[in-house]
């Protein structure tokens, strides 16, 4: 019994201080709010106060200064009217001076002019939205407003007309920006399925090394008609294709056969090892699938095209020997388009990047993080929306690829004899 209560004296002594510590800290922690609570309140009010005194500045420009007499004043004062600023992610309600000409025409000040231009609610609006907050609680989610200020454009319904006028404007700059000026060495395509729709992705690498989101368009599947229709979007945009460019994709027949049409020979395509290896896999039986993996991961780091593809050969006859066929057929399939960049002969870093199309998965992925709390999907129109703007907010986290410094080798081998690129097996 002794051994007992000794031994929960320690539990005893931990339980105190936490209760100690809480005692000190909860005071501290209400006044911290407190105190933000009445900083926030008077940032408010001062700056109400500036914005009627830049209202009175522009009253004072054009009818002069209040009770003063003036024969050569072309506008007078016509008391005021409650109108609508935005104001801390929603809209108060201050009374804005008018002034009217000598003519009966009213005069619209410059200030309130340049605050309704100048209207920063919707993009807050769409911040927040893509913080995790909804449509609904959009309104709770902002600093409270002075108690006697009327505030309007909080509601769900207000929140929702910004945010759609916003994503609107996005997804036009999306697709309608120029993109002559892009010096594009690397294209990657690839497809997410939002709402049972397809929306095929375009991201491009450029000589520098930065990440570029290119074009989005939207179909039933991603079939070759709407890889093609983006590709042609894309030319028509302007995007310049001078010499051979390195396309990474996951295989999809769609893709490929739209490259081969729209590009022809200037597509010098990479298939994606993650994709391969996984489409492999998944023939096998579970006590096959550790061999072959280990068995591809030793052929795709070779020093040399050559050498991954007499590896990838024993690998094929060896799935062929024990009865594999589905296995080997999908190895089979791409196997020399999965050796790409090794007969390019780039350097460790840069190839590593180039053999996977993990670059453009992340980026759906972010597309789909900004959409997890939209419900119900009405129309094709907000599917692009969604994506666009997901899409544009990733592009804004973008940095250059890893192993960009070795871009011109790249460059110089895409520009070479076509027998570099055209290694197979007969050639080897």
């Amino acid at each position: 019994m002794k051994k007992r209560a000794n031994a929960s004296k320690p539990a005893q002594v931990g339980a105190g201080l936490l209760f100690t510590a809480q005692q000190l800290l909860l005071p501290m922690i209400e006044g911290i709010i407190h105190s933000r609570r009445e900083l926030f309140g008077w940032v408010q009010q001062v700056g109400i106060s500036a914005l009627k005194e830049l209202f009175e500045l522009d009253v004072v420009q054009l009818a002069g200064p209040k009770g003063k007499h003036s024969a050569e004043r072309s506008h007078y004062r016509w008391g005021s009217a409650a109108t609508a600023l935005p104001f801390g992610g929603r809209r108060m309600v201050v009374a804005c001076p008018r002034v009217r000409g000598l003519d009966g025409a009213e005069a619209q000040l410059k200030s309130v002019a340049q605050f309704r231009a100048a209207d920063p609610v919707p993009a807050r609006v769409l911040n927040q939205i893509l913080l995790g907050v909804s449509t609904r609680g959009y309104g709770k989610s902002l600093e409270p407003p002075p108690a006697e200020m009327v505030v309007r454009g909080a509601s769900k319904s207000a929140a929702s007309r910004h945010l759609v006028a916003r994503m609107t404007d996005q997804l036009r700059e999306q697709l309608k920006r120029r993109l002559d000026e892009l010096e594009l060495l690397v294209l990657m395509l690839d497809g997410i399925e939002v709402a049972h729709r397809t929306v095929v992705v375009a991201l491009g690498i450029l000589t520098d090394g930065r990440k570029a989101v290119l074009g989005l368009w939207l179909g039933s599947t991603e079939n070759a008609a709407l890889c093609t229709a983006l590709l042609n979007d894309l030319l028509e945009r302007g995007l310049k294709i001078e010499g051979r460019i390195l396309c990474v994709i996951d295989g999809g027949r769609g893709i490929r056969k739209a490259l081969s049409d729209v590009l022809g020979d200037l597509a010098v395509v990479q298939r994606c090892r993650v994709h391969k290896k996984r489409n492999i896999l998944d023939h096998l039986p579970p006590h096959r699938k550790l061999y072959v993996a280990r068995m591809l991961a030793a052929a795709w780091n070779s020093d040399s095209a050559g050498l991954a593809r007499r590896r990838l050969k024993t690998l094929l006859r060896w799935l062929e020997h024990n009865g594999e066929n589905g296995a080997a057929a999908s190895l089979r399939e791409g196997l020399e388009e999965t050796l790409t960049v090794l007969k390019l002969e780039l350097p460790a870093a840069l190839r590593g990047f180039l053999v996977t199309t993990n670059a453009i998965e992340n980026l759906i992925g972010s597309a789909r993080r900004t959409s997890r709390n939209v419900t119900r999907w009405r129309s094709g129109d907000m599917i692009l929306r969604w994506t666009a703007v997901g899409l544009l907010h990733a592009e804004q986290s973008f940095r250059r690829i890893r192993g960009y410094r070795h871009l011109p080798l790249l460059k110089r081998a895409l520009r070479a004899q076509p027998s570099k690129l055209d290694l197979t097996e007969e050639a080897a």
